[in-house]
């Protein structure tokens, strides 16, 4: 329903001191969901259990004022995860089906611009137990045909688990264990402690053949139920043995299918069989497998590699057999001509010598077969013509021609013909031509292109002339000065170079990065087999200036002066640089730019003077711009979110809420004149609105303060403040107000025994050093922290649950944990009665040597006073529960503090249970009571008569 008559009620602004009420960030992390309870009692040691497959939720409560920014990040192992997984943004850090790879420590960092950020970390430990299994082997020094004849066997049961697991082992349905059989023995061996458990079986017995179950438990905890796997141990039981019913290698033409077949020759339990290939590669997309056949159909080359096959039964070593794959193909045909090496000379000449090389890749390489021709006529070799195969100077796959004493009849066209002996792919020919006009080669740049400039985003074509006959291959790459920068300097697509058939190199959409020294070169394939030709093109890549700022908003108060300044970072030309200042279209100023920046100077801003400055630099290539938003609006306010108990109500059907703020920079601008309060209620869309006065000068840090009163029960409303000075309004900030209903908001008396998890909406002091923890003694772990604390709640039920201190590591001597108990509101009836008076019971149990202080505080809405203790205890009183009463006499809403605070040692844990509070004097105070105090002096400044409704505040969320 919407709000109709809404009232506001301005109580008064609180004037603050320096920094007033900014505060840089305190942060402290809290857990919900689905925790495991016997870790629960290591919570102060910022450890959380939880089971895989559960949900994680963790908050992070900060305190800090501007409201901190909180930030979630994850370690593991020492190593950072990707940011993607586990960052984020927001107070609360939620993990569905959480799984074993996302245990870690988890690290919320929350800043606000004020000190350094504040960052707590919370290790999550996630539970899981895998299925264990059962591998057998038999000593090495003993293996024989007969695997398990009169030999010494071991069976090792393995399971994935956290935390440790516990290994059962049974023979049938008896239970072994050390020392209840001559003929076994059980081991953790040393260096995999509390992974594995060993049973060996010395000099194998009739009995021993058997079923053996190995049970892994981690004692259920978490709910985690055992597992276990059985096997069955006999005279039949072996390792696998296999066989592969191919050849090997296997030679197949591309377009055939394949089908390697893996049959099993032994073992017992039967192998299961899998194919796999070299170096993790997957298998083929269209591969099948059927039980110990592969099939692949339509091979292709890429096909081609080693298969293998493996078999496993978890006894003795997997058995392994591979085959290769041979994918008939030619690929990459290449030639080049060597010039006589004994004359220094690249030419071919008449008389001397000249070697034709011809190159190509083949699979299977011993297939592979050359025939050379001559214009179209086979060749053979003789004295002057020798034809030779793969010799010791060249990689396999390449064939020569030695021309000896080179005549003009040996001119012509020379073929090399390459090809596969038993077929399977088309042969490949290489024609190389030999005649007074096959010179080596000679590189050029075109006139006017050895220095190119070009702009951003252009197309650039660099281009090196080649001439001579047959024409090679160029090759481009980059060029650097530093040594260091050539070996890593890479082409503008990426790779280290390039080839190019017609010497041009073409980059599209250049950028500053591809500027530079670039190199083309000759190759000696399809060409010369002589020094590389060379030469070098310089590219020049012009950008405007870059400038910043890029944008900046600037806020001034009317008749300041102040000054814009627009800085160069880099441009090219970085020479000849102009600035232009403008304010909207109306130029204000021009010139050289001397340095590497340019100021604008307001000596007194006037309303006309806001809006859009401008400074543009240029160059040759274009300009970079600076703009300023200079502006009058004030900065938006900041919500303060640490109001003690914000949240009040004294009526039925309506709540209160204190709702407080800071002005962000007011001194930046004119002063505050108003705030404007918006107001809807979640769910409609109509907003309320009212005017906030200021009559003075805000200051920075200040604390403002306005209650809004008639929310109507149990509605939440969005608030939107927005700060108005004569500029006009300023930017807007909004926060949402949220109603928690009181607990037991209609009887006259509190109780609470903590057997619920919302712990009556008590809750833990962000600001201390540790939590109290709810727990109860039958998921207690006395191993822990052994002769302290109860064995029981103070009813004495396993079951039950209360609330205590650990004092285990890493907790100090001196360390403080606070719960706060809910706030209670007193309604008014008179301003001249005194106090009504209550009395808080409680049960303490305080056992061990190491015993710190328990302290009971009164701390009330309104007051600036500190806490008032009421109630202290310190040092051992026995293993047994004890009951504690204090009158207590509040003037105003009020909770009670119930501080424990860490001795010298572990044995100190403090607990408590079933607290409560009723209306009047306590009756038989226990003799242990050691105060009931009267109210501090302090609280008789304002006394009220008040009959006593129970209500309690619910805390902003």
């Amino acid at each position: 329903m919407e709000v109709v008559g809404l009232l506001w009620i301005i109580s008064g602004f609180l004037r603050g001191h320096g920094q007033g009420v900014y505060a840089p960030p305190a942060v402290r992390i809290v857990h919900s969901g689905q925790a495991c309870n016997v870790e629960e009692e290591r919570y102060s040691e910022r450890v959380f259990t939880i089971r895989e497959g559960a949900t994680l939720e963790l908050q992070c409560l900060v305190t800090g004022h501007p409201r901190p920014q909180v930030r979630w990040t994850k370690t593991a192992g020492g190593a950072s995860d990707r940011p993607s997984e586990s960052s984020m943004y927001n107070g609360t850090l939620k993990i569905v089906n959480i799984n074993r790879h996302q245990g870690g420590r988890y690290y919320c960092k929350a800043e606000n611009g004020l000190g350094a950020p504040a960052i707590r970390s919370i290790r999550v430990d996630v539970y899981y137990l895998d299925v264990p299994v059962v591998t057998v082997h038999q000593s090495v020094g003993e293996s024989k045909e007969q695997f398990y004849f009169e030999r010494t066997v071991f069976l090792r049961c393995v399971a994935n688990a956290n935390p440790p697991v516990l290994y059962t082992w049974r023979r049938g349905r008896a239970v072994l264990s050390q020392g209840s059989d001559a003929g076994v023995e059980i081991y953790e061996p040393f260096f995999t402690q509390g992974e594995t458990k060993i049973l060996k079986l010395k000099n194998l017995r009739p009995q021993d053949y058997d079923v053996y179950s190995c049970t892994a438990s981690i004692r259920n905890v978490c709910d985690i139920r055992d597992t276990h796997t059985d096997f069955r141990l006999s005279n039949r039981t072996a390792p696998p043995s296999i066989k592969l019913l191919l050849d090997d290698p296997l030679v197949v033409n591309p377009g055939e299918t394949i089908t390697l077949v893996c049959v099993v020759q032994g073992g017992d339990p039967p192998p299961t069989l899998r194919w796999c290939r070299s170096g993790g590669a997957e298998l083929p997309e269209r591969s099948v497998v059927n039980a110990g056949t592969l099939t692949v159909p339509v091979v292709t080359v890429e096909d081609g590699g080693v298969y293998t096959c493996e078999a496993s039964n978890n006894v003795g070593n997997a058995a392994k057999k591979s085959t290769s794959i041979l994918v008939r193909g030619l690929r990459k045909g290449r030639f080049w001509i060597t010039p006589d090496p004994y004359h220094n000379d690249d030419n071919i000449q008449i008389g001397r010598e000249v070697k034709i090389s011809c190159q190509v890749e083949a699979t299977p390489s011993e297939e592979l077969q050359f025939v050379w021709m001559k214009n179209g006529r086979p060749l053979r070799s003789s004295e002057r013509m020798v034809v030779t195969h793969s010799d010791s100077e060249a990689s396999p796959g390449t064939t020569n021609l030695d021309i000896i004493d080179l005549k003009f009849t040996d001119f012509g066209t020379y073929t090399c013909v390459a090809s596969l002996r038993n077929g399977g792919s088309p042969e490949i020919s290489i024609d190389v031509n030999i005649s007074s006009t096959t010179v080596p080669p000679e590189l050029t740049v075109p006139r006017g292109r050895s220095h190119i400039i070009a702009q951003e985003g252009d197309t650039v074509d660099l281009q090196c002339l080649v001439s001579g006959k047959p024409k090679p291959i160029i090759l481009w790459s980059r060029v650097e000065e530093s040594t260091v920068a050539a070996a890593t300097a890479l082409m503008p697509d990426g790779s280290a170079q390039s080839e190019s058939d017609d010497g041009m190199l073409r980059i599209r959409n250049v950028s500053r990065e591809m500027g530079g020294a670039y190199r083309c070169q000759t190759s000696q394939y399809n060409g010369f087999n002589v020094k590389p030709r060379e030469a070098i093109i310089q590219l020049v890549v012009q950008f405007p200036p870059v400038v910043e700022p890029v944008h900046l908003e600037v806020r001034q108060a009317l008749g300041r002066a102040f000054s814009l300044t627009c800085r160069l970072l880099r441009a090219h030309p970085a020479r000849l640089l102009r600035y232009e200042w403008k304010l909207g279209s109306r130029l204000l100023t021009v010139g050289q730019l001397e340095q590497d920046d340019t100021s604008y100077y307001v000596r007194a801003l006037n309303r006309e003077g806001y809006g859009a400055y401008t400074c543009d630099i240029t160059n040759q290539a274009g300009a970079g711009r600076c703009t300023f938003m200079v502006t009058g609006k004030a900065f938006p306010a900041e919500f303060f979110y640490d109001t003690p108990t914000p949240l009040w109500q004294n009526r039925p059907l309506v709540y209160g809420f204190t709702l407080q703020w800071t002005q962000s920079h007011p001194e930046d601008v004119d002063p505050i004149l108003a705030y404007r309060l918006g107001i809807r209620q979640v769910g409609q869309s109509r907003w309320w609105e009212q005017e906030i006065p200021i009559d003075r000068s805000i200051q920075k840090g200040e604390l403002l303060t306005y209650n809004l009163t008639e929310l109507v029960k149990p509605e939440s409303y969005l608030l939107r403040l927005t700060p108005i000075t004569r500029y006009g309004e300023g930017d807007a900030s909004e926060r949402l107000v949220q109603y928690d209903a009181p607990v037991n908001p209609h009887l006259k008396e509190f109780n609470c025994g903590f057997e619920d998890e919302e712990v009556c909406l008590f809750s833990q002091d962000k600001m201390e050093d540790f939590d109290w923890t709810r727990h109860s003694a039958a998921t207690r772990d006395t191993k822990y922290t052994p002769n302290t604390g109860p064995s029981a709640d103070r009813r004495g039920s396993k079951q039950g649950f209360y609330m205590y201190i650990e004092t285990s590591r890493p907790r100090q001597d001196g360390d403080k944990a606070r719960l706060l108990s809910p706030t209670f509101n007193m309604n008014s009836k008179s301003s001249s009665s005194p106090g009504p008076a209550y009395c808080l019971s409680f049960f303490y149990h305080m056992y061990g040597k190491h015993i710190g202080s328990l302290n009971v505080l009164l701390r009330q809405k309104g007051t600036t006073a500190n806490d008032a203790s009421i109630w202290s205890l310190s040092g051992n009183q026995g293993d047994r529960w004890r009951q504690a009463k204090v009158n207590i006499h509040p003037a105003a809403a009020f909770q009670i503090v119930m501080e424990g605070v860490r001795g010298g040692g572990i044995e100190g844990d403090i607990a408590i249970d079933d607290v409560t509070i009723e209306v009047g004097e306590c009756k038989d105070p226990p003799p242990n009571n050691l105060r009931s105090l009267a109210p501090p002096p302090a609280l008789h400044l304002w006394r009220l008569s008040v009959t006593f409704s129970l209500l309690v505040i619910g805390w902003l969320r």
